[in-house]
């Protein structure tokens, strides 16, 4: 295990009808707040309208920033910021998925700043302060409610670009598993993978390669968001399942799984993003499409890792390592098939002629990640495994 220092100052509060909370636990940070949302979604399902009612039963005065789309996009922030400068606001509020979290982080940071907000993503500036932070999560996949990091589409150049700093921690997080009961199937299911490939990352790409603690803590969450997303799928109004999506989620990535690993590497989110920048993909979609393809592709650089990922994750026994690497991987394909998720770019309509500007966006992501053995060649490697 490699020394560390884990610190996170979330306030968790998790139950049931805790959203109603949110004015109460808003005015302990500030009497004047934006609310962040996306499109309309939460407006038509009633949670928008309980936010607000709690908000304005606490006394605080609240401006409204809308239309967060997936995958956010730089231009909306900036409009955020704006909004947020010139009503001296005091706390962010954000509901939604990880894309309205992303997007509060990003505002909440660039109001404080003297500069363009982009100049965080492109790495010529660094977070100093941000104002503080309400999430309130609608869906279960991110994680971003309990941790620092963000992720924002620059719409003009095509960069998808994610950072992290210690300013970003939501100063409290309302996590209730049911405002996510009417979460569509297929974003239900595209949360359990990306919150899965969470993971799976930690598992797979870092320094240390024996760390018992951490293997277990992720492969008993990485089981639980299978059986959990499964169970949602046939039941969306099973609490229980709900419950465990929402908080093996937040756990995926906030901290503790990655602890003691030394340097970990997202390779599978590399290629996710910019999927996501060049075609407007769904993360969960994008990740579900690469990374059985992606996963053939670190069998063959690290077939030990793979191998112990299938037989404890999957139960997997057999004599020879490759031969538990590939039924690990067939197995994980076939849940990926289970809860109906592409397992393929094929499956996205993509084909090889979009593998050159996808490898290239890629590489330019890569050096920014300092990423510096995924060369050009590699990345179309496993763009070609993907296909």
């Amino acid at each position: 295990m490699r020394d560390f220092v884990f610190h996170n100052p979330t306030k968790i509060i998790f139950g049931q009808d805790v959203i109603e909370q949110t004015g109460e636990q808003t005015a302990s940070l500030g009497s004047k707040a934006l609310l962040v949302s996306g499109e309309q979604s939460q407006k038509k399902l009633g949670n928008y309208q309980t936010v607000r009612h709690s908000l304005g039963q606490a006394g605080i005065e609240v401006v409204e920033h809308e239309g967060v789309q997936p995958n956010p996009i730089l231009r909306h922030v900036r409009e955020g910021i704006a909004l947020a400068q010139q009503n001296r606001i005091e706390v962010i509020v954000a509901l939604g998925g990880g894309s309205v979290m992303d997007s509060a982080k990003a505002i909440a940071a660039g109001a404080m700043a003297g500069h363009d907000v982009w100049g965080f993503f492109k790495g010529k500036k660094s977070i100093k302060t941000a104002l503080p932070i309400i999430a309130v999560p609608t869906l279960a996949g991110s994680g971003s409610e309990t941790n620092n990091g963000m992720v924002l589409t620059n719409e003009v150049t095509n960069k998808k670009i994610g950072i992290g700093n210690r300013h970003l921690f939501p100063k409290i997080a309302l996590l209730d598993p049911t405002v996510t009961f009417s979460v569509p199937p297929t974003t239900t299911a595209f949360g359990a993978v990306d919150a899965f490939s969470h993971l799976l990352e930690f598992y797979l790409h870092r320094e240390e390669s024996f760390s018992p603690v951490q293997d277990h803590y992720s492969v008993g969450l990485m089981q639980t968001l299978m059986s959990a997303c499964e169970a949602a799928l046939i039941n969306p109004h099973d609490y229980q399942s709900r419950a465990e999506l929402m908080w093996a989620s937040a756990l995926a990535l906030n901290g503790i799984s990655a602890a003691g690993l030394g340097r970990v590497e997202f390779p599978f989110h590399l290629v996710a993003h910019s999927l996501s920048a060049l075609h407007n993909i769904p993360h969960g979609a994008g990740l579900a499409a690469i990374l059985p393809g992606a996963m053939t592709f670190t069998a063959q650089k690290n077939p030990t890792r793979l191998a112990y990922f299938a037989s404890q994750v999957f139960g997997v026994r057999e004599t020879e390592q490759q031969s538990i690497a590939q039924n690990g991987m067939r197995l994980f394909r076939q849940w990926l098939q289970k809860i109906a998720v592409p397992t393929s770019l094929t499956d996205l309509h993509l084909s090889q002629k979009e593998i050159p500007a996808l490898a290239a966006n890629t590489q330019a992501q890569a050096r920014l990640w300092r990423l510096n053995d995924y060369h050009p060649e590699i990345i179309e490697a496993i763009l070609w495994e993907c296909l």
